[in-house]
C-alpha cells in the first residue's frame, strides 16, 4: 500500500474506509488492524519523506472520527510521531518509528494541573552530563500506561520518556469517553540527553491543536451523517411536513458549522505542512490555530447538542454517546479559556522549516 504522490490523502481515506468496512470494532481492538493495514506508517519519514505526512495523518484521523473510532491514533500520530519527525534526532526516530509501524503507542503529556496546553511548564528537566532527570506532574494524558514513549514538555524542551522507566508513575483518572486517561508523575525520571528535544515544544503544541481539529471535523461530520439518516427514516414514517421543514432548517445550520470547522481544520493543517521562513509565517500559524481552537471550543459542543435535540434521544444513547464523549474530551484537553491556547502559541519558540 503506497501513500505518496498527489493522491495520497484520497488513498489514505480509501484505506481507512476499507478497514472499517472489514472490521466491526470501533475501539482499541481496531488498533492492531490499523497496524496490519500499513496505515500507521503514513506519518513515518521512512515512508513519506521528511516534509510529508501531516495531511495524510489528518485525513486518517478525520475518517476514523467519522465513525467515532476510539483508538490511540490521535495520541500516537498527532501528539507523537509528527512532532518527533520534525524535532527528534535520527537515532531516536530509528528506535521509535519501526515500533509504531508495528502498533506501539506514543502519547504526549500536554496538560498540567490547572494549565491545559501549558506554555511555561512547571515540569523540570535537569541536565547532568549525558543524562536528564525529569520531575513534574502531568494530567489528562491519553493512553499513558499503554504507551511505550511519552512526550513531556518541560522547562528545557520536550523530553521523550519511556513510560516504564524508573521514576514514572501512571494513575488512572476519570474521563468522559472510553479512552484511558492518566495523571502521570515524574520523580527524577532519567533519560539520555539526546531524548531532550530543545526545540520541540512549538511544533508539539501546533501539531496537537491541528490534529485535534482533524478529529473534531470527523466527529461532527459523522454525527451529521447519522442524523441525516434518522431524519430521512422519520419522514418516511409520517413526521408532519412542518416538523420535517424545521428539522431540516436546524440541520442545515449545524451543517454550516461543520463546513466552517472543516475549512478551519484543513487550512491549519495545510499551512503547517508548508513550513517556510517567510516573515509572517509564524503569525499566520498562530491565527489559523487560534481560529481552529475557537471553533472547537465555542461552536462544536453546541452543534453536537443541537444534533441530539434533533434526534430526540439522550446523549447516552448509541451512537451519540461515542461522538459526544470524544468531543467532550477534546474540548477539555484544549481547556475552557480560549486565551490559554492563543497565549501558548504566542509563547512558543519560532517554527522551524
Amino acid at each position: 500500500m503506497g501513500f505518496t504522490g498527489v493522491d495520497s490523502e484520497d488513498a489514505v481515506a480509501e484505506a481507512v474506509v476499507s478497514v472499517l468496512e472489514r472490521e466491526n470494532a470501533r475501539d482499541f481492538s481496531l488498533w492492531p488492524k490499523l497496524a496490519e493495514s500499513g496505515l500507521l506508517s503514513v506519518a513515518l519519514p521512512e515512508r513519506c519523506g521528511e516534509d510529508t505526512g501531516l495531511l495524510e495523518v489528518s485525513m486518517m484521523l478525520t475518517e476514523l472520527a467519522t465513525d467515532a473510532v476510539q483508538s490511540p491514533a490521535l495520541a500516537t500520530l498527532g501528539f507523537g510521531v509528527l512532532p518527533l519527525a520534525q524535532a527528534a534526532p535520527e537515532s531516536l526516530k530509528q528506535r521509535i518509528f519501526p515500533a509504531v509501524a508495528q502498533g506501539a503507542i506514543v502519547t504526549a503529556a500536554l496538560n498540567e494541573p490547572g494549565a491545559p496546553f501549558v506554555a511555561t511548564p512547571r515540569t523540570v528537566a535537569v541536565i547532568e552530563g549525558g543524562s536528564v532527570r525529569i520531575t513534574g506532574h502531568k494530567v489528562c494524558v491519553p493512553y499513558a500506561e499503554s504507551a511505550r514513549w511519552i512526550l513531556v514538555p518541560t522547562d528545557c524542551g520536550v523530553a521523550v520518556v519511556e513510560s516504564r522507566a524508573a521514576g514514572v508513575r501512571c494513575v488512572r483518572s476519570p474521563g468522559v469517553s472510553s479512552a484511558p486517561e492518566y495523571s502521570v508523575y515524574f520523580e527524577q525520571a532519567e533519560i539520555p540527553v539526546e531524548q531532550l528535544l530543545i526545540d520541540g515544544a512549538a511544533s508539539l503544541r501546533q501539531l496537537a491543536v491541528a490534529t485535534i481539529g482533524s478529529v473534531a471535523d470527523g466527529l461532527l461530520k459523522g454525527l451529521l451523517r447519522v442524523l441525516a439518516e434518522h431524519i430521512r427514516i422519520h419522514r418516511r414514517f409520517g413526521l408532519a411536513p412542518a416538523e420535517v421543514h424545521a428539522a431540516r432548517r436546524e440541520f442545515e445550520e449545524v451543517h454550516d458549522v461543520s463546513r466552517l470547522l472543516q475549512t478551519a481544520s484543513r487550512s491549519a493543517n495545510r499551512l503547517l505542512s508548508q513550513r517556510n521562513d517567510h516573515p509572517d509565517y509564524d503569525e499566520r500559524v498562530r491565527d489559523e490555530l487560534g481560529t481552529l481552537a475557537h471553533w472547537i471550543k465555542a461552536q462544536l459542543p453546541a452543534a453536537m447538542d443541537r444534533c441530539h435535540r434533533l434526534h430526540g434521544g439522550t446523549v447516552t444513547a448509541e451512537p451519540f454517546r461515542r461522538y459526544h464523549a470524544q468531543v467532550e474530551d477534546l474540548v477539555r484537553w484544549l481547556g475552557d479559556d480560549s486565551l490559554r491556547i492563543f497565549s501558548a502559541l504566542e509563547k512558543a519558540e519560532p517554527s522551524r522549516a
